[in-house]
């Protein structure tokens, strides 16, 4: 325990190396045990290792702050029943087309008789290897609630190492890693697993910046340099890219930003000093692992621009930015799922238009601690500074079309100029950048109290209450109260009918749970649920409006539909409504009712 209290608080730990020698005589292993003892040694340093501790609380203190999610983790899952049970079955269908056709796994089972149908919105292509594993309903809901725990796991391991490598102490980048990971506005995205995954953006940075051998407290070191570290970087960072474009795609120009800003050093120091700051085996890694990220971007890219191509209604134009922009406001508004700040923004988000894209609290405790690392930190001036700027100008960008000008310049702007930008309908999500510049300015300032805190001349115990208080405040900010609706199970009627099948009602509202049902063998479905409407999937419900009749049975023929399921039990209110009391004699199908629900066979 004081070891594990020495790590937590910044203390260098106890070197048995250097024990008393006639102490370490007294527990000299007996012959024959040598062998033991050492790999107990071993195991206990391991287990005791900054990391490997690290890694352990980022899941702990995931599986506490996101509960209850594996309370009922086969039945129930977190946030609603709209977009998590799409991205269960994204996960399941990923692992499956790997598995048994590769080539085709962008045309996936659903929206008969489409292609490229996966990539239809933004995918967790990243998570196929859980996909890998048993199918099924109960499964890929398991799955996506386990994935939903470490990915908060991750986000938090992602900045304690990144903190860490710009020189901050233990605590605080257990702070920042909290801080950032659990911050109140990402409750506001329980249901979107592709915005909660975005830990690989903090890794991926730590090891480049440990790979280059540079920090915020000590600048740049060559002789710490580690082409490996930047090679696996670059790999985590495009494996990001497969978590979905809007985390990526920012994190991809940001990239591409810092290296012109380091070519453009590199290439004054040459022309000051006739040195490279860089060796070759540096820029070599830089240039492997940049050209395996650049070939995962340029993919998604060209697959994204196809779905376009053949589906021009998937193209968003800049009103919707203008739509989802968040006022001034919203950076101090909590979303109603924040169990310390809910009930008293009620009414601050009564005035927000979108809340779940506009209240964007980073968290009190954040807020006031980065303002006093702007003046009080163990980073240098000039990087206070750029941080400081770095938050004032993606908090900018946030705002959307509601910054001065409407956004020109600003986020529109880099909507008309950087490609795929304006794909980027929703700005308020740049706070993943805004809150980790917060989390790194908070962490300055605690760790110049941490090495200042013999100096302070209080008692240990205190200082040490003092130093943790920040740690329990972000804790208790990051506390939910996300809901956790039960998942709709299949009907019966569903697994007895022949694919390529179409359910009806059609109309949006159960066309997740379709998805989702159809993780269990993966036949092919004419429903799905993305953020616009196909042009085929709307003639598909225009014209099956009068079915079962002539007109409407000879058109799913003619698309390759063989069975209709309907359920009357979501018929009311839809333009389906009363349609299993229609006749079907001399329309050449059958039908069968299921446990409450209906199956036509057309062939």
């Amino acid at each position: 325990m004081q070891a594990i209290r020495r790590r937590l608080l910044g203390a260098p730990s106890a070197d048995p190396e250097q024990a008393d020698p006639e102490q370490a005589a007294d527990v000299q292993p007996r012959k024959g045990q040598g062998r033991l003892a050492g790999a107990v040694r071993v195991a206990s340093r391991l287990l005791l290792h900054e990391w490997t501790l690290a890694a352990i609380a980022g899941v702990a203190v995931a599986v506490v702050l996101t509960w209850p999610t594996l309370k009922q983790p086969w039945t129930t899952i977190p946030g609603d029943i709209g977009d998590p049970p799409l991205q269960a079955w994204q996960v399941a269908w990923a692992g499956h087309a790997l598995v048994t056709d590769p080539l085709n796994l962008w045309h996936s089972n659903t929206f008969f008789p489409d292609l490229y149908t996966y990539a239809y919105t933004d995918i967790v292509l990243g998570y196929a290897p859980a996909g890998l594993f048993v199918n099924g309903v109960a499964s890929a809901i398991f799955r996506y609630n386990l994935l939903y725990v470490l990915a908060h796991a991750l986000a938090f391991v992602g900045a304690y190492a990144l903190v860490r490598q710009l020189g901050a102490i233990r605590t605080a980048a257990a702070v920042a890693g909290v801080a950032w990971a659990f911050a109140p506005w990402r409750l506001a995205h329980s249901g979107h697993l592709n915005i909660l995954s975005i830990g690989g953006v903090a890794l991926c940075l730590a090891m480049l910046a440990r790979g280059h051998g540079w920090s915020l407290r000590d600048g740049h070191r060559p002789a710490l340099h580690r082409p490996g570290w930047i090679v696996a970087g670059w790999l985590v960072a495009a494996w990001q890219l497969t978590l979905g474009l809007a985390i990526g795609l920012p994190l991809a120009y940001f990239l591409a930003g810092t290296m012109l800003v380091v070519l453009v050093a590199v290439g004054w120091a040459r022309w000051r000093t006739g040195t490279w700051l860089l060796g070759r085996r540096v820029v070599l890694a830089n240039l492997f692992g940049g050209v395996v990220f650049a070939a995962v971007l340029i993919w998604l890219g060209i697959t994204f621009l196809r779905v376009v191509e053949l589906n021009p209604e998937a193209h968003r134009d800049l009103s919707w930015t203008e739509m989802f922009s968040p006022p001034l406001l919203g950076y101090f508004v909590a979303p109603a799922d924040s169990w310390l700040w809910g009930d008293h923004f009620a009414a601050a988000r009564a005035q927000l238009s979108w809340p779940p894209e506009m209240a964007l609290l980073p968290g009190v405790t954040l807020i006031v601690l980065a303002v006093a690392g702007l003046s009080y930190s163990t980073f240098r001036v000039r990087h206070r500074v750029l941080l400081g700027l770095g938050v004032l100008v993606s908090g900018a960008l946030g705002l959307g079309s509601n910054l001065v000008g409407q956004g020109d310049p600003g986020y529109l702007t880099l909507s008309r100029l950087l490609p795929g930008w304006d794909a980027l309908r929703t700005p308020g999500r740049l706070m993943v950048w805004t809150s980790l510049l917060l989390a790194i300015l908070a962490a300055g300032a605690i760790s110049e109290f941490g090495r200042n805190r013999p100096k302070v001349g209080w008692p240990k115990p205190v200082s040490a209450v003092v130093l943790l208080l920040p740690l329990l405040l972000v804790l208790v900010e990051g506390v939910n109260r996300t809901p956790h609706p039960t998942v709709p199970t299949a009907p019966p009627a569903f697994q007895a009918a022949d694919d390529p099948m179409l359910v009806l009602p059609s109309n949006g509202v159960a066309e997740s749970d379709i998805m989702l049902w159809s993780t269990e063998g993966f036949p092919r479905v004419a429903n799905g649920s993305v953020t616009f409407l196909p042009a085929s999937q709307q003639q598909i419900r225009a014209v099956t409006t009068t079915f079962p009749d002539p007109g409407s049975i000879a058109f799913l023929r003619q698309i390759g539909i063989r069975s209709v399921v309907v359920l009357p039990d979501r018929l009311a209110g839809t333009p389906w409504d009363g349609l299993p009391a229609r006749p079907v004699d001399g329309l050449g199908i059958t039908r069968e009712e299921i446990a409450g629900a209906w199956v036509y066979r057309l062939d």
